[in-house]
């Protein structure tokens, strides 16, 4: 880590003294670490008795992991073949051209995001992601709606869905698929961290299996069109999440993340006016 001053790099120190366990105040160059050091306390921190702060960051963890998914992405990844199919696209060739095009799209817009991260924040980026999310998803339900139920090849319908499918995953890339590993690794605590990182990771996994495995149910269920709508009202749900829980970061150190979410704590309680 680089510090600006003596100051901040000594305050920096302490902290990882006392997240290995280690007394704050020690100044030995060798120290015998206690075995009932090694996480013991962790898991009650985080569950049972979180400070505010501490509970607001486990939950916007789990809330921008489980988010990534439950919006689409795998269904759109996966499935683009038969959800081209489903527009309208029958031959392989141009099956596999706009299939390929899905991930041409991901690859390009994950390269422009590493290029704003630090420049727009994450917050922003996060909220533009999702807000284009909704529109594309929205859209692309119209267009499968509609393509599904025309008795005719509706020309229209097909490229209007051909080009949500891209604007998703384009909005995707920019901003929610990248910044959730960004975001969810830099907000806990030292101490916290490596349990913290890997209750995140967990429901991510448990999101994407969820999500792959149930779509070809779903959209047998309520209609292709209808599925797309789904994860439509998912992603509004999402921005508001997103909008009320997480606070900026950019710019922030590491040491700086429980005061940047208990300032987001103190705000709202003095919205409600509880003290």
């Amino acid at each position: 880590l680089v510090s600006n001053s003596k100051q901040e790099a000594e305050h920096r120190f302490r902290d990882i003294l006392v997240a290995a366990g280690i007394n704050k105040n020690c100044n030995e160059d060798v120290v015998k670490v206690s075995n009932t050091t090694r996480g013991e306390g962790v898991w009650k921190e985080l569950f049972l008795r979180p400070t505010p702060a501490v509970r607001r960051i486990l939950i916007a963890a789990i809330g921008i992991h489980f988010f990534e998914h439950a919006t689409g992405i795998e269904a759109v990844v996966l499935y683009s073949p038969r959800i081209f199919k489903k527009a309208g696209i029958i031959g392989k060739d141009k099956l596999l051209l706009a299939t390929v095009g899905v991930g041409l799209t991901k690859t390009v817009f994950i390269c422009v995001a590493t290029l704003f991260l630090d420049k727009a924040g994450r917050r922003r980026l996060l909220l533009t992601s999702t807000g284009g999310m909704i529109i594309a998803l929205t859209g692309l339900g119209f267009g499968l709606t509609m393509a599904e139920h025309s008795k005719e090849k509706l020309t229209w319908a097909l490229s209007f869905s051909i080009v949500a499918v891209y604007v998703f995953v384009a909005f995707f890339s920019i901003g929610l698929g990248p910044i959730t590993w960004v975001y969810s690794t830099e907000i806990f605590p030292l101490k916290l961290r490596a349990q913290g990182s890997s209750i995140g990771v967990a429901v991510n996994r448990l999101m994407n299996a969820t999500v792959s495995m149930s779509f070809i149910s779903i959209y047998k269920a309520i209609t292709i069109g209808g599925a797309f709508f789904m994860f439509a009202g998912i992603a509004v749900l999402a921005w508001i999440f997103f909008f009320f829980f997480l606070p900026e970061t950019k710019g922030r150190s590491l040491e700086e993340m429980e005061m940047v979410f208990s300032k987001n704590s103190d705000a709202s309680r003095s919205k409600n006016g509880t003290v």
